[in-house]
C-alpha cells in the first residue's frame, strides 16, 4: 500500500486533510496544533523536536490517515470561507 503522507508534507497539511490525525499529534505530547511552526515541520523534523520515534508517529499519522477513509479532505487556506 502506498503512503498517504508525502516526506514533503508539513504537520499543518497532514493535520488539515486527515482531522483524525490531530489526535495522534495530542496522544504524542506534541503542541502541533495551532502552532505557527507547523506549517514549516514536516514529520521528521516533528519527531527530532520532540524525541519521538520516527517510524512510530508515521505509523500512527498513517493509520489515522487510512482510518479516515484516506482520502484527503480538500485543501483551503482559509477554514469556513467559500470560493466566489
Amino acid at each position: 500500500m502506498a503512503s498517504l503522507i508525502d516526506d514533503d508534507m508539513t504537520m499543518d497539511q497532514i493535520m488539515r486533510r486527515w482531522p483524525m490525525t490531530i489526535r495522534v499529534v495530542i496522544r504524542s505530547g506534541m503542541l502541533c496544533v495551532g502552532c505557527p511552526i507547523a506549517s514549516f515541520h514536516t514529520v521528521s523534523d516533528a519527531a527530532r523536536e520532540h524525541g519521538l520515534d520516527e517510524d512510530s508517529l508515521r505509523s500512527d499519522l498513517e493509520a489515522a490517515a487510512a482510518a479516515s477513509g484516506g482520502a484527503a479532505a480538500p485543501m483551503s487556506s482559509a477554514p469556513g470561507l467559500r470560493p466566489a
